[in-house]
């Protein structure tokens, strides 16, 4: 499948992916907290109890498992183009590795695949949210346009002046809070903004601060889409407006649910944890005949690197339950364990609308940057394995050249 979306071809993935999720809402909007039994129909059930732990843990981070378990349930959703990976039109850009030096791996190979898609031009540059400015250092030291790099914290604009400055580097920071006026006022026509994995409310700044004024060009790979300042989603497309598909803060963290990163140790804890706070639920509801899930707030991790039953104490104390003397622990830590079976369970068949989610708030950015008057290419910037949010905008004003990017 096509992992290049422009024109036309924009608006009808996004209204394909609005019917679909639609159509199989039941699946992606339950709320998998303290449901009891499988939901679904008898085969889906069949095929979900036959799955160990281990078989769902490696289910949730393949596309390809995923497909072949689950696309005689969900046909539809497997005719969809998801942009697992990217089309290597060109070789990643390297650099030398004193100036990449610091950067993690993961970090510094997803810089190399995004640049790679960037049209080559004398623009200036300004990368948005930008940290230390390691994306901004790199373009700096491999083209001859000029780097502004805007980040709100001092800290970080101050190391990474230091480190342009070490490498004679024509970036310079603007310590702003880029939803703030003065964030705002860096931001000019002949520009093009650059922004990897900006998060939710920033990147939507970005998109409708930059059209208003007229950036030339826009490179923006969105993250973290629920980190918006209302709770539900507000559309900034008028086609995604005029959709009947309200979507909530919650149901927007779905959609970046999905880790490639995520080590075992890692992965271990959140079991322990998830496990522990089911088993002190089902406690706390047979306690208190209150049977509707009640969750408990964050806590500490070291919580869930001791005893089950000081967890148990501790939890209880937060809840103001009085436990009794006679409780076994044994049976509700089983019975802990089975919940989180069938929380995976549930889970198994709710990440694989995540995607889904992510193509509907993709394609209402770039339908909304077409509607501005700017030609826009969807594409993915480096393989899924690398990292799930691997989807980029590139978008140029109609009257201006072409994306050479894509």
């Amino acid at each position: 499948m096509a992992n290049i979306l422009t024109g036309d071809a924009i608006a009808s993935l996004f209204f394909d992916v609005a019917a679909l999720l639609k159509r199989y809402e039941a699946y992606w909007r339950l709320h998998p907290m303290g449901i009891k039994t499988l939901p679904w129909q008898p085969a889906l059930n069949a095929q979900l109890s036959s799955l160990t732990l281990a078989e769902l843990s490696a289910l949730d981070q393949s596309p390809q498992l995923q497909a072949a378990c689950f696309r005689h349930f969900f046909p539809a959703l497997f005719e969809l183009p998801f942009f697992w990976h990217a089309d290597s039109a060109a070789p990643p850009v390297t650099w030398p590795f004193w100036l990449s030096n610091g950067i993690a791996g993961r970090k510094l190979e997803q810089i190399q695949q995004f640049c790679q898609f960037l049209p080559v031009g004398d623009l200036p540059i300004l990368e948005w949210c930008a940290g230390k400015g390691h994306l901004g250092r790199l373009l700096a030291a491999a083209g001859t346009q000029s780097v502004t790099s805007i980040e709100w914290q001092p800290a970080l604009c101050q190391d990474g002046e230091q480190l342009a400055t070490r490498f004679g580097l024509q970036q310079r920071f603007v310590q702003a809070d880029v939803l703030s006026p003065a964030g705002q006022a860096v931001l000019t026509p002949a520009q093009q903004v650059v922004a990897l994995h900006a998060c939710g409310e920033l990147h939507l700044a970005l998109l409708r601060s930059a059209s208003q004024i007229g950036c030339q060009q826009l490179h923006v790979s969105p993250c973290c889409y629920h980190l918006i300042s209302h709770d539900t989603y507000v559309p900034l497309s008028r086609i995604a407006q005029a959709s009947d598909l309200a979507l909530t803060r919650q149901e927007l963290k779905l959609a970046v649910q999905g880790q490639v990163t995520a080590g075992e140790r890692i992965a271990r804890l959140r079991e322990i944890e998830v496990s522990w706070r089911l088993a002190y639920d089902a406690l706390r509801a047979h306690i208190s005949g209150e049977p509707a899930y009640q969750p408990l707030p964050s806590l500490p991790k070291h919580w869930f690197s001791g005893a089950f039953t000081d967890f148990i104490q501790f939890a209880a104390a937060q809840q103001h339950l009085v436990l009794p003397t006679d409780i076994d622990f044994e049976s509700y830590h089983q019975q802990g364990q089975q919940a989180y079976l069938r929380l995976q369970q549930l889970d198994a068949v709710r990440h694989l609308f995540r995607r889904p989610l992510e193509l509907y708030l993709v394609l209402d950015r770039a339908l909304f940057l077409q509607q501005q008057g700017y030609e826009v290419c969807v594409r993915a910037f480096c393989d899924y394995e690398l990292t799930p949010r691997n989807l980029c905008l590139h978008a140029t004003l109609a009257t201006k050249a072409s994306i050479k990017a894509c």
